[in-house]
């Protein structure tokens, strides 16, 4: 199904955002990066403005790099860029679909890195006080899938820009959805689907350099792994990782992880774990990540153990590889029958766990 809007707006430059006249245009206004993350319900009755400003400016020191690039740039063509030139900070976010600018807005994140960890400041215009602005990550509230840009600040500021810090030093985080095993694996001869994306071209970027002070580290890391680690190799592994169970885009419809993993304190996680071990016998073990003194439950692991997997609903579907993925697996399929899925979806998962899902999908 189509929907469409009162008005699209393209903006090229920053700075072109000053002569708009906000007030003027049809209301409201929303604001969109690549559209990844968004589930329209239906036709908009406002404007719809994305910013594809792709100016890109590096600046280097003896341990980083900060390279400051426009919200309209491809984030994997970041990621991809980063990793050619041996920079440490994205690769692990190798493959998210979307822009920068929503890279900020949402701190996307997969295998253990967040956004924020590399974000250094948001570049944006405040549409309150008609002026460019400058925000340190530290003041953006960052938090799981979230920060002040989707809370308190909602609809105040234009993301036009984002500067990321980059390491010369190897920081390799391996130890999170199945990446250390994906390498080792790789090592022993088992192959993964490794995808083509080549450098961005057209854009500036530091000249940067492989390895550097730090190796030792990387090597205790890498503890098993049997070559050294570079951002290549990890940017690698994690696509292999990802085109294994996620659908492509360019292929079947989606918005990419449709819910919010949950994050429940220990006495309630203890109550999950006596229902799985019912189901699956003592010596079963639910998957889980420590979050301080929190606990987070993949929410995939949920939607399965309630039988969603490969379920359809008119046109939507759970995908059959990731559940935590809701896919228009006909290409037909409406709004009112992916948000008939996700209900029934939240409500399974409520009555069984105690634990109310939210999505990460944002719904327009």
């Amino acid at each position: 199904m189509k929907v469409s809007c009162r008005l699209y707006v393209e903006v090229t430059e920053a700075e072109d955002l000053l002569a708009l006249d906000f007030d003027a245009l049809p209301q409201p206004l929303f604001v969109m990066g690549g559209g990844s993350n968004l589930l329209f319900t239906g036709d908009f009755p406002g404007t719809v403005l994305h910013l594809g400003n792709v100016s890109c400016h590096s600046e280097r020191s003896e341990e980083s790099v900060r390279i400051t690039l426009g919200s309209g740039v491809v984030f994997d063509d970041f990621c991809a860029w980063a990793a050619a030139e041996g920079l440490w900070g994205p690769e692990n976010l190798s493959l998210i679909p979307g822009e920068v600018g929503a890279s900020a807005v949402q701190n996307i994140g997969a295998y253990g890195v967040e956004a924020k960890d590399i974000i250094d400041t948001v570049h944006a215009f405040d549409r309150q006080e008609r002026r460019f602005v400058d925000i340190p990550g530290a003041d953006c509230g960052y938090g799981y899938r979230t920060s002040n840009f989707k809370t308190i600040w909602k609809g105040r500021y234009i993301v036009t820009a984002v500067t990321f810090r980059l390491c010369v030093i190897p920081r390799p985080v391996l130890d999170y959805g199945g990446v250390r095993k994906a390498l080792i694996d790789r090592g022993e001869g088992v192959s993964l689907p490794i995808s083509g994306h080549p450098r961005p071209d057209k854009r500036e970027g530091p000249a940067g350099v492989t390895g550097g002070r730090g190796r030792s580290e990387a090597e205790a890391i890498g503890e098993g792994i049997p070559f050294p680690l570079t951002p290549q190799l990890i940017r690698e592994t994690i696509i292999g990782v990802r085109e294994q169970k996620l659908p492509d885009p360019e292929e079947i419809g989606s918005a990419g992880s449709f819910f919010c993993n949950p994050v429940i304190d220990r006495e309630h996680f203890g109550r999950i774990v006596a229902i799985a071990k019912a189901e699956n016998g003592p010596e079963y073990n639910v998957p889980h990540y420590e979050v301080g003194e929190r606990i987070k439950v993949p929410a995939a692991w949920m939607i399965d153990q309630c039988g969603f997997k490969g379920m359809r609903l008119g046109g939507a579907q759970v995908y059959p590889k990731q559940p935590l993925v809701i896919v228009n697996a006909t290409g037909s399929a409406t709004p009112e029958e992916i948000i008939a899925l996700e209900r029934r979806v939240i409500g399974t998962i409520k009555e069984k766990y105690g634990i109310e899902l939210h999505p990460e999908v944002e719904h327009v």
